[in-house]
């Protein structure tokens, strides 16, 4: 008999702790207790500082805002001072501040020793939805010390290549729902046997599985497809795409959830925050720590061919959608164009998009 969780039972739960601000133990070469700094406590921080010399683990993104040295690309490990405080380690996290502070240094960084660990720590901060950013303390017995506080272990070299891999999406359930666009519609339920977020299909008629389907990856967007924002081109997208396959009489739509590029309805509000501040969208991005676009769009692919679908023509205005259908074995045979939402509100956004992402407007 197997009741003990696997890997991806174990990530799993290691994002949930890491959310709640607990901490998990990551073993590979060497051992290392993490903790999320977003969800640090002053508490586990006095801790972390009367044990040892943690380090905190940043991207190459953020470490260059800081003008910190990334002596590992595209990791750096800050050296923590033992009278650091929490104030200041969220300071270098999040650079909500960062105009009216701009001097956070100088700032030691490592250059000797592996960054596995610290790598591994940013992938699931970033998995987590937080800030990728995290309080790495050495330990010299990595399963010991789990075992003694009850925390969650994770072997590194498992699970680096393992978080790489796209989970399995089991469907769940469809059932019809009328839409306004289209009265014909069912919705299906996809959920990721790793324990993330679901993902959904809507079916506009009877699509034939043998011809090219009008289809959208669509992403999930909060603010724009319900609140009605002004900021983006979202809502607009998807009600334009959904009413074109209405009139057509045959579509799908993925509703995949992967709000803000991936990195989450909070890191999205803190990117609008520096959009505020003058920062383009993806300027705010990187200044987070976080790279243009997070998305994995290999999760379109792999719902569209659980549904039976191999041809598409797909409406989209990024080229890196086509990119990785086309990788993924799903044949694009026309690309449809979906220009709708410009005002004079997100000009500056969509302008960005095209110059710095490649969207085709």
């Amino acid at each position: 008999m197997s009741f003990a969780p696997d890997l991806s039972e174990r990530l799993a739960r290691a994002r949930a702790d890491l959310r709640m601000g607990v901490p998990v133990v990551l073993s590979g070469q060497g051992a290392a207790l993490m903790l999320a700094v977003e969800t640090l406590s002053a508490e586990r921080l006095a801790d972390v500082l009367a044990a040892g010399t943690p380090d905190l683990a940043l991207t190459g993104r953020r470490a260059a805002t800081l003008k910190a040295r990334a002596y590992d690309g595209d990791v750096a490990r800050v050296v923590v001072p033992k009278d650091a405080t929490l104030k200041w380690l969220l300071s270098l996290a999040d650079p909500s501040d960062d105009l009216a502070h701009p001097m956070k240094g100088p700032l030691q960084t490592r250059r000797d020793g592996d960054a596995t660990l610290h790598r591994l720590a940013l992938d699931l901060a970033k998995s987590a939805r937080l800030l990728p950013a995290a309080l790495m303390l050495p330990l010299e017995d990595g399963a010991k010390f789990a075992a003694e506080h009850g925390l969650t272990q994770i072997d590194a070299l498992a699970a680096a290549p393992h978080m790489m891999t796209l989970a399995g999406l089991e469907h769940v359930i469809a059932a019809k729902v009328p839409l306004r666009a289209a009265q014909q519609a069912r919705l299906h339920i996809f959920r990721p046997t790793d324990g993330s977020d679901e993902h959904y299909a809507i079916e506009i008629g009877r699509p034939d599985r043998d011809a090219p389907v009008l289809a959208r990856l669509h992403s999930a967007c909060f603010t724009g497809d319900l609140l009605g924002s002004l900021k983006c081109d979202c809502g607009p997208q998807l009600n334009a795409a959904l009413a074109q396959m209405g009139q057509e009489g045959a579509g799908v739509l993925l509703y995949l959830n992967q709000e803000g590029r991936g990195i989450g309805l909070a890191n999205k509000m803190r990117a609008y925050a520096l959009q505020d501040q003058g920062f383009d969208t993806v300027e705010a991005n990187h200044r987070l720590g976080f790279e243009d676009d997070e998305r994995d769009f290999r999760l379109g692919a792999q719902i569209l061919r659980g549904m039976g679908f191999g041809q598409v023509r797909l409406l989209t205005n990024n080229p890196a959608k086509i990119d990785m259908m086309r990788a993924c074995d799903v044949a694009v045979t026309d690309r449809v164009p979906l220009k709708v939402g410009q005002n004079p509100l997100n000009e500056a956004y969509l302008a960005t998009k095209a110059a710095k992402s490649g969207h085709l407007l």
